[in-house]
């Protein structure tokens, strides 16, 4: 009877679509080493910029700015995308550039206003 139970609920598990399990950022979770593509890792980057808007790590100003072109940079670990948001109405113009990093096949890595 367990057997029966637990097979009804492993087969309830499997019919669910993996979208539906994965969590917000689930679409830009890679594995393998290919490198993504520049359109690929630029929607990526912009989930994660209103990422950080919604989770109140940039200001709401951040989430109209466009990215710039992907381009793949040396890391301290091989290759990796690097993407540049600016915003000409931040408040701190210190901070009016924002960097982005990911790994080439396309998970994030980090943020910062340095490029470092």
């Amino acid at each position: 009877m367990h057997t029966i139970a637990f097979l009804a609920v492993l087969a309830a598990a499997l019919a669910i679509p993996t979208a539906a399990r994965a969590d917000a950022g689930g679409r830009c979770h890679f594995h393998g080493s290919k490198p993504a593509t520049e359109a690929v890792v630029t929607d990526c980057a912009n989930q994660r910029r209103d990422r950080l808007v919604s989770d109140g790590k940039l200001d709401a100003s951040w989430r109209g700015t466009q990215a710039g072109t992907p381009e793949l940079v040396d890391g301290k670990k091989g290759k990796e995308w690097r993407v540049v948001y600016r915003n000409p109405a931040a408040a701190d113009k210190a901070k009016d550039t924002l960097y982005l990093f990911f790994t080439a096949p396309g998970n994030f890595i980090a943020a910062n206003f340095t490029g470092q």
